[in-house]
């Protein structure tokens, strides 16, 4: 159903991506595209849906897919119907219902015409109420935008679906239903993803890596099991050329000082027996070409097994976690920075997201996850929580000179026409030295390669980690933390490494988030709920 070969990446800089790539899936078969983040997943996708060229390489499908990309904000001008393509076949329809019978709009039908109910249909099934399929994209949440496109599946039942973290945004329930779907489907599904519970559910699993794919049998759980094997035996392997590399300068060295000894020999036997000096001079020259021809070819082994260790270190994970390098904040543990009673808000001529005021507390040192379906008005609030928009009805206190830092879905705090090293010394707040900025961005796997790349060039992931790495150049420990939707574009290393920093970080978190194994490994088990019934 699914046929790759020998696809290469080009950029237009001439970096390899990845090339030599194969891959081929039979009918009904559910596999997973893993890697970590800049691996060119995305990319791989997109040629697999025809939406990209390869630089080198085949494509072949059985039949035409159906693509859902990460980022939705690009249809942000289209209408719903516009978005799943069905927009000509709804206005055909009604032409016809009014009377316009031309053999153009029977065409463009194609005698489909239960389009629209199965359209009204899916969208509901996918908790989407209203809207009607002319209702334009740019006024739903990225939730929703996400299950107007899942929706799509069930209105055009494709052979062949390609999705690009469909998970993002979902909310528990429309993960549920998208994982019921996949496993009751008969379509060929590939799916980049990191999360955890729909890897699961997907097997084979092909991780990009190394600029090459290779392919795991099995689930996600099984590929985790085979990766830590690997990464045992790698661990092993460097070892065992570290010792190599050891022995081999020790034999070097045993080589350079017998060469000495000789040397020093030779001239204490010439004065000691009196031999002539043409005779001496030609055991000493024989006795010398023999040690350098052994120098020789010891040095040659000496560098062939360094290179061999430089090539293996190249191929080593990065650091199991990352810091989040916060000094411990200021304010004592229990300290009260918000706090809301009878909070209420409602855009220009709508009625208040929430059916009820809300009424919380937020202390320092407090782990809270904000929860509610799509559309709920999270994002909202947490933005009347920043002080970034004001209540409609009742009052919501911030303790003075507060500090709070947001890492939000938009990654708002990076400027995408700045380097990565120029973003990071625009955040250079204490001030570090420009070495130690470099070892800070190291820290976080920007490595020299990457100083100069545009912000607006790194995927997702990698925004991630450098907003995660300005936020350590401040001056100051931030007072809370706030956290929108942030494992939505991470690869699984990544999502590790911000366990870990989160964890790190002794001040409050303010969470949204739908990765409920994420929620609990940060210990943001206090919910502040928003009811929508």
């Amino acid at each position: 159903m699914i046929t790759l070969r020998n696809i290469q990446h080009i950029h237009p800089n001439h970096d390899v991506l990845f090339s030599n790539v194969n891959l081929s899936l039979l009918s009904r078969q559910k596999a997973a595209l893993t890697g970590n983040n800049g691996s060119g997943k995305s990319t791989l996708l997109r040629i697999a849906a025809g939406e990209l060229s390869p630089s080198a390489g085949t494509v072949a499908l059985a039949s035409s897919p159906f693509y859902i990309p990460q980022l939705a904000g690009q249809f942000n001008h289209l209408s719903i119907a516009r978005a799943l393509r069905i927009d000509r076949k709804l206005h055909a329809l009604h032409r016809i219902l009014e009377g316009d019978a031309t053999d153009e709009n029977f065409t463009i039908l194609n005698d489909d015409w239960t389009i629209e109910e199965r359209c009204m249909a899916a969208l509901s099934e996918w908790g989407l109420h209203p809207p009607h399929p002319r209702f334009p994209l740019n006024l739903m949440s990225g939730g929703e935008k996400m299950k107007v496109f899942l929706a799509g599946i069930n209105i055009h039942k494709p052979d062949i679906i390609l999705l690009d973290e469909p998970t993002n945004h979902l909310d528990a329930a429309a993960r549920n239903a998208l994982y019921e779907q996949i496993e009751s489907s008969s379509a060929t599904w590939l799916i980049v993803s990191h999360d955890r519970t729909l890897l699961n559910l997907l097997n084979p699993i092909c991780e990009l890596s190394g600029k090459k794919l290779n392919i795991y049998g099995g689930n996600y759980t099984f590929y985790r099991e085979q990766k830590a094997g690997e990464a045992t035996a790698f661990a092993d392997d460097l070892r065992e050329k570290e010792k190599e590399l050891r022995k081999a300068r020790a034999t070097e060295r045993e080589i350079a000082e017998r060469r000495q000894r000789l040397s020093s020999r030779a001239g204490k036997s010439r004065d000691k027996l009196g031999l002539p000096s043409i005779l001496l001079g030609l055991r000493k020259a024989n006795a010398e070409n023999t040690t350098a021809r052994l120098k020789e070819t010891q040095a040659d082994k000496v560098e062939t097994i360094a290179r061999e260790l430089a090539d293996l270190r190249k191929d080593a994970p990065g650091p199991e976690a990352m810091k989040f390098g916060f000094k411990p904040p200021a304010v004592h543990r229990g300290k009260l920075l918000v706090e809301a009673a009878e909070l209420s808000f409602a855009y220009s001529g709508n009625r208040s997201l929430w059916p009820r005021p809300l009424n919380f507390r937020i202390a320092a040192g407090d782990r809270i996850r904000i929860a509610g379906a799509n559309g709920a008005g999270k994002s909202t609030l947490l933005r009347l929580i920043l002080g970034e928009l004001e209540p409609t009805a009742g009052a919501i206190m911030r303790a003075e000179r507060i500090r709070t830092l947001c890492v939000d879905q938009d990654y708002s705090l990076l400027d995408g026409a700045l380097s990565v090293y120029e973003q990071a010394q625009l955040c250079n707040e204490s001030p570090l030295a420009e070495h130690e900025v470099k070892i800070r961005l190291a820290r976080f796997l920007f490595g020299a390669g990457d100083w100069n790349k545009p912000c607006s060039a790194l995927s997702g992931g990698e925004k991630m980690r450098l907003m995660l790495c300005c936020l350590t150049l401040g001056a100051a420990s931030p007072d809370l933390v706030v956290l929108d939707e942030p494992t939505n574009n991470l690869d699984v290393r990544n999502m590790e490494i911000l366990t870990s920093a989160v964890n790190e970080y002794e001040g409050a978190v303010v969470l949204v988030s739908h990765d409920k194994l994420f929620t609990e490994e940060v210990g943001a088990i206090a919910e502040l709920s928003i009811d929508l019934a």
